[in-house]
């Protein structure tokens, strides 16, 4: 019989497709040395009692409590990291005072590195904390700082996929935080895969660089050409955001008399690997592209209510077989909270369903999808879902109204959408690695 590094005992919630969500009680889940599930006993079968005890006699049974559920980690699909203090600050003025006045000054700082690592701790942190197992993440401009992100996710252990972010248009960044060139973008991007990837193999933590150019406006076309190239060379995932307001739309048109989306792949920026967000303003001739291009999207549905102008039309990408999963956009989206998106995405795609969009309304187990399948399929991870040979990326969340409501499942499950903060999570792992514990020293065993 496997050793196994721990066996959790108790109800487990997992997408089973976008429509529906497994709910399965009484269930081993066994994760292996390598942190990858094993096996996912049911109560029923004949070997569920001897695992059982070999788990209690090995000291690595995890016995869920009452009222308690294993669920899958999330996987955040948009986070600017150097974004974290200003999270919820000047959300009321227009996108372009927003970057001016608050966003680029603020990352600028980062190139201060002890200011990186306190910020950086607090985020991962928190994102760790609210569930998020898998984040996408925006650095800054500076290699170095960059590095320092890696460091803080590597040893806080969660698995990250970092960019620089290249932005050298003198007509759209300011003179005092862009790169200095479409050289040094491109010098600076390679410089900064070379050194994360030597640090990867030299921890075998779970890092990737990404090519990131911050959105069409803010790179020349030498920048974009060079960063297609960088990704093919590479091999790399590629982030940056589409179509993500009617400005950003419209400039793509004025500069190139392309559609943004259209920009993107002309420069080879549109693969099986990219992750573009946002997309509120796409139209179906976009969509079309996405689908031939196997482009993910990151949805954003909080920061899309500040910065948007539009809602992105969930089922109208998931009928063109677009991939998608759910992102913060810290810090236009104001909060950490994957659960707190999942919620805005179902009462934004009811507002889509009542300015007259039909079939638009997504429910919660669509939701849940795009936070845990949708999220890991972008990057192309076994992870999102509660089954043999994915890794071992969970929440143990606890319903706090379990005492006084119905236990029907579905009840349970549209209670876990709703109402969850981070208060109520009370373990997060990371390929089978307890990375944030509410539950004390026996950490719940």
């Amino acid at each position: 019989m496997i050793t196994y590094q721990i066996v959790f005992e108790g109800t487990v919630i997992s997408s089973a497709t976008f429509d529906k969500a497994d709910f399965t009680p009484e269930v081993l889940t066994c994760v292996d040395q390598s942190g990858t599930i094993d096996r996912v006993i049911s109560a029923t079968d004949s070997d569920y009692q001897s695992v059982k005890q070999a788990a209690i006699d090995n000291h690595v049974l995890h016995k869920i409590p009452n009222g308690s559920f294993l669920l899958p980690g999330f996987t955040d699909l948009h986070i600017h990291a150097p974004q974290w203090p200003q999270a919820g600050l000047a959300l009321d003025k227009p996108l372009n005072e927003w970057l001016t006045d608050y966003t680029f000054p603020l990352e600028a700082k980062f190139q201060d590195l002890n200011y990186a690592e306190s910020i950086y701790h607090s985020l991962v942190n928190e994102l760790l904390a609210n569930g998020t197992t898998t984040g996408l993440y925006f650095g800054s401009i500076h290699t170095d700082a960059n590095l320092v992100l890696a460091k803080v996710c590597a040893q806080l252990g969660q698995r990250a996929f970092i960019g620089k972010i290249a932005m050298d248009n003198p007509d759209q960044t300011p003179d005092y935080y862009r790169d200095s060139s479409a050289a040094e973008a491109i010098d600076q991007t390679e410089n900064f895969i070379q050194q994360l990837q030597a640090f990867q193999e030299k921890t075998q933590a779970e890092l990737t660089p990404v090519i990131t150019p911050r959105f069409v406006p803010s790179c020349t076309d030498e920048t974009l050409l060079g960063l297609g190239e960088l990704a093919q060379k590479y091999n790399l995932p590629i982030q940056s955001h589409c179509s993500e307001s009617i400005w950003e739309d419209q400039y793509a048109v004025k500069r190139f008399h392309k559609r943004d989306a259209q920009v993107l792949d002309q420069f080879g920026l549109l693969t099986d690997k990219a992750v573009m967000a946002h997309g509120t303003q796409l139209t179906d001739q976009d969509l079309t592209l996405f689908s031939q291009t196997q482009t993910a999207i990151a949805h954003c549905p909080i920061s899309n209510i500040y910065f948007g102008n539009g809602i992105m039309r969930v089922n109208a990408a998931h009928q063109q077989n677009v991939k998608i999963g759910l992102g913060t956009d810290i810090s236009g989206g104001f909060s950490p909270s994957i659960y707190r998106n999942m919620q805005q995405a179902i009462m934004s795609s009811q507002m889509l369903q009542d300015s007259g969009q039909k079939q638009s309304r997504i429910t919660a187990a669509n939701a849940f999808y795009l936070a845990t399948i949708g999220g890991a399929e972008a990057l192309h991870l076994n992870s999102g879902q509660i089954k043999p040979g994915f890794k071992a990326d969970f929440q143990i969340v606890h319903d706090q109204y379990f005492d006084v409501s119905s236990n029907n499942s579905q009840e349970i499950f549209e209670r876990l959408v709703y109402h969850k903060s981070k208060e109520n999570i009370e373990q997060v792992y990371v390929s089978g690695k307890l990375v944030h514990n509410q539950l004390g020293e026996n950490n719940g065993k």
